[in-house]
């Protein structure tokens, strides 16, 4: 084989590798929300459901598909702000879906968003002074 012929080979099976590569996580926007948490959308005034990581959230109506989304884990990690420096580099976490954004206790300190994150989950990833992130999600 030539030279040539072997770089041009080469070439299209490192852009078939390239283009090939597909991603399962979806983009949205989050919020966070601070306590009370209950009575939570998905199980009521239990406070067995919340993760001792205390990294959850509620899900925006983009996500809540009428309350089959409780209970649900995704990897969420802060893609960008409007903010510049707002998200933690290379931080991801995995929350669980405990309640309704729409009927949480506690507004969203963003109205409209793919999920509401808690105050623990939302720091975690992201400036804690920040009212609105880009996210990554995936569920898990």
């Amino acid at each position: 084989m030539s030279p040539t012929t072997l770089h041009y080979f080469s070439s299209f099976f490192l852009l078939f590798i390239i283009l090939s590569h597909h991603s399962n996580a979806d983009v949205g926007t989050s919020s966070r929300y601070s306590p009370p948490y209950l009575p939570s959308g998905c199980y009521g005034n239990e406070a067995t459901q919340f993760p001792s990581s205390n990294l959850f959230a509620a899900a925006g109506d983009g996500i809540w598909d009428n309350g089959a989304a409780c209970g649900r884990q995704y990897l969420v990690r802060c893609i960008s702000a409007e903010e510049p420096m707002t998200c933690i580099p290379d931080q991801s976490i995995q929350i669980k879906i405990v309640d309704y954004a729409a009927s949480a206790v506690s507004p969203p300190s963003t109205a409209g968003t793919t999920m509401v994150l808690s105050d623990k989950a939302f720091g975690s990833i992201a400036n804690s002074s920040a009212t609105l992130i880009n996210i990554e999600f995936q569920q898990v």
